[in-house]
């Protein structure tokens, strides 16, 4: 898809987006490049590490302008694709509280204001540094303004969304705030976390997974990125590769999985993550790649469930992702691509529990109970009547002989 004036990073761009920041004894950064074309990638990486680096809590670079609505094309393929506005019949969210654990969200841009409360665990204020988080949010929940000319729609948009901020950079964040985060969005109420961001195994992020999986949240997040411009060791990425996390792997515009999604961490489906345009500060939108963006489609299918189906568990939420998903297609695909109406509207019939409210099962009419009673009065009045035939058409033949007897 080609977008005029939607401004999309080049590869070149995305050099050292997801590698974790070296460093030196001592705790000091090695060098790195501190052109302004670098400085530029690392404000719109599309997925980005959190290492065990803390540094100052800042924006450290000026975050670059989208575009304007007025230069979004009419037709987005994501929408296309997963056809989400067809469960707006059963549900759009509402009731169900989603957390963006991420770089913060420009709550003023008109697609997102008045649904997103704004918290943060960095100490550095509420301002989204990166754009990131703004852009995971709009996929997640942007308002239905279709009928002001903007094509562009979250899946879920009466979801209530909770930003909670953990990133002022695309890379180079202290590894807890992750978790802190995580836990803060928990104590807030939230029903599903999407967390577009990887990292090691870290014992806090683990703890942080557990305290949310005994409080029944449902956890999306990222198989990670690679290309080999990064240079980096495929591995697992964390918390994606975690028990229960809902693991999602990137789909490109033909269908096939990106280039560019990890298939070394295990994926539970896949959604659009290639050419993906979303929301991004300061009121405009953006173009761009990443498995960080596929993630939020999962998310806000977790909200419609959840809206739609209240009663069921975090484990039963994933496992409708997984089993109503299209078919997968290859390794790093997990079980296909995330089908929303199938995954919000199907009944199970294997739990042995009643079905969600509005989806009522078909009953078969059960026949009649027997009517002994008026089948043996029936049967009574029909021998009756052949037992008067019977002497009836007797006393025809035997009548007559008697009258001509000499």
């Amino acid at each position: 898809m080609v977008v005029p004036n939607v401004r999309k990073m080049s590869s070149r761009e995305r050099i050292g987006c997801l590698s974790i920041m070296p460093r030196v004894p001592g705790g000091r950064p090695m060098r790195r490049p501190s052109t302004l074309s670098l400085a530029s990638a690392l404000a719109l990486c599309a997925a980005f590490a959190f290492p065990l680096s803390a540094q100052a809590a800042a924006c450290e670079q000026e975050l670059v302008y989208g575009s304007p609505a007025q230069e979004l094309p009419p037709q987005l393929w994501p929408q296309e694709r997963l056809n989400f506005t067809d469960v707006w019949q059963h549900t759009r969210g509402a009731g169900v509280k989603v957390a963006v654990v991420d770089s913060g969200v420009d709550t003023a841009h008109p697609q997102l204001r008045g649904h997103v409360k704004a918290f943060d665990v960095t100490t550095s204020g509420l301002k989204d540094c990166v754009g990131h988080g703004t852009a995971v949010a709009g996929i997640i929940g942007a308002a239905d303004m279709r009928d002001k000319g903007i094509p562009f729609v979250g899946v879920a948009p009466e979801a209530e969304m909770v930003s909670v901020k953990m990133a002022v950079k695309a890379s180079g964040n202290d590894s807890r705030w992750a978790a802190q985060a995580i836990k803060k969005a928990v104590d807030l109420g939230a029903r599903v976390i999407n967390i577009s961001s990887q990292s090691p195994d870290l014992p806090d992020l683990r703890q942080a997974v557990h305290y949310a999986q005994q409080r029944d949240v449902v956890i999306v997040s990222v198989a990670g990125n690679l290309t080999d411009r990064t240079k980096q060791t495929p591995q697992k990425a964390y918390p994606a590769s975690y028990p229960g996390v809902i693991s999602v792997g990137a789909l490109a515009q033909d269908g096939t999985l990106a280039g560019f999604s990890n298939t070394v961490t295990p994926v539970t489906v896949t959604a659009p993550g290639q050419s993906v345009i979303s929301t991004w500060p300061r009121g405009s939108y953006k173009l761009d790649d990443g498995t960080s963006l596929a993630a939020p489609y999962i998310a806000g299918t977790a909200a419609l469930i959840r809206a739609f189906n209240p009663n069921l568990t975090y484990q039963q939420v994933k496992h409708r992702i997984e089993t109503t998903a299209d078919g997968a297609q290859a390794q790093g695909t997990g079980s296909g691509v995330v089908n929303p109406l199938r995954a919000v509207t199907t009944v199970e019939t294997t739990t042995g529990k009643a079905p969600p409210p509005n989806i009522h099962r078909v009953s078969i009419d059960q026949p009649l109970p027997k009517d002994t009673v008026g089948r043996n009065l029936a049967l009574s009045i029909t021998a009756a009547a052949l037992a008067t035939a019977a002497i009836i058409a007797t006393a025809a033949v035997v009548i007559p002989h008697t009258r001509h007897r000499p």
